[in-house]
This record gives structure tokens, sequence and C-alpha cells, in this order.
């Protein structure tokens, strides 16, 4: 099945009160160039935590938009794509129907989900709501992911079109492993075993396995 794509990009831009950030992303259309690093002309501001070559490319569900803008009547004209800093928009495909491991073609280029997109503070100083990472990371509805296992042209112009699914696990199910239910080892076992699994996540989940429990995250969701 193919699902036309809207595409995003972002330069970084400074925010009062928080650090630097390209989540300000706006619409481009026609021919782009991939490569395994993201979207040329694409920025991120903290290469530590954002992008590199298991996030080079975010991906957020349009549908979601309506729920959120019912969530907060007085910020709903703030609720449209690209709002949560995606480069890729689609109706069509959510967190319940990509799995870690789902392989697309996009144009000339081949793109791997790796991982549930991991929401941090800055998010909260954009929308202006104070616990919107909070929220995003509870609701299930974060986006995903992808890494370039195949880099070329690729296009507003063309669809998505998923060619492989390598495992069973979800990208709601990775997330409810990671941050809705208590310590469990065979859940996480079941998580590691899914190919194509982020190098970041396999570590915290293994960490965890190693430690026997679960990493504070405060400081992603809160800047604290």
């Amino acid at each position: 099945m193919q699902y036309p794509v809207n595409v995003f990009t972002g330069s970084v831009r400074e925010y009062e009160g928080s650090r630097p950030s390209a989540i300000a992303k706006l619409q481009v259309d026609g021919e782009l160039e991939l490569t395994e690093r993201g979207l040329v002309g694409d920025e991120q501001a903290e290469k530590k935590i954002h992008g590199g070559p298991d996030r080079a490319l975010c991906h957020y569900p349009r549908e979601h938009y309506a729920d959120w803008a019912r969530e907060f009547p007085e910020q709903a004209e703030l609720f449209c794509a690209p709002a949560f800093g995606e480069n890729l928009s689609t109706v069509g495909l959510t967190e319940k129907n990509v799995f870690i491991g789902d392989i697309f073609r996009w144009g000339d280029a081949l793109i791997q989900v790796t991982q549930p997109r991991s929401p941090c503070f800055k998010l909260n100083y954009h929308f202006g709501i104070s616990d919107m990472s909070s929220l995003m990371q509870s609701s299930g509805k974060t986006g995903w992911l992808y890494r370039v296992i195949m880099a070329g042209k690729v296009s507003s112009e063309q669809p998505l079109e998923m060619v492989s699914r390598l495992s069973d696990v979800s990208v709601h199910d990775a997330a409810a492993i990671a941050w809705h239910t208590p310590y469990d080892d065979e859940e996480y076992r079941r998580l590691l075993s899914a190919a194509g699994l982020s190098v970041s996540w396999t570590r915290t989940m293994q960490k965890r396995r190693l430690s026997g429990h679960i990493e504070d995250n405060s400081r992603r969701l809160w800047g604290k």
C-alpha cells in the first residue's frame, strides 16, 4: 500500500527560556536529496540526542492533530503538521500499524523504522504547554524515527510504500514496553529481538536488564 507524504525541513532557531531547536519546520516540495544523516537542508540543534544514523527522519501521523486540538482548544490552531517537528507527515500510518524494523521505499531511497520518538522538554516551550512532552509520551502518540538504509533522491510527490516487515513489535508496543509498564525482563527481551531497533534503545533496554531498574526520564521530559 502507498501513502502520500508531506515533507518538512527546518533550521535551528533560538527559544526564550529553552535551548536552540530546529523543531519549527517548513513544508518543502519537489525533489530532495536523502543521505544517511537525513534530508539535505534539515538541521538538528543537539546532535547527541537528535539526528544521527538511527534518527535520520522523524514521522508523525497527521490524524493525531485533531485529538490534540480537541484536548487543547485554546491552542487548536497550533496543532497542524509539522508542529511536532516531523520531517514526514501521512494519513493512514500510526504507531499501531507501523512496526519496529519496517522498511519503506521512498523514491530511490529505503528507510527503516528504528524506535518511537522520545518526546523531550523542548515541546513544552514550543507549544506553551508545560507538560506537553509528558502528555505526548503517556498518550502513545509519539510518532517514530527512521534510519536510511539506502540513500537517494526522494520527492514530496512520491509516496511511502512499505516493502518489508521484520518484527512483531509495533511502535505502540515499543512505547508501552519502555514507558508504560513496570520492569518486565521478558518484554525487554521481546523488544530487543525486534530487527532494526535503534542502538540507543537497544542500549537502554539492555541496561535495564543488567541493572533491574528503569532509568529516570525527568530530565528528558522536563529539562531538569
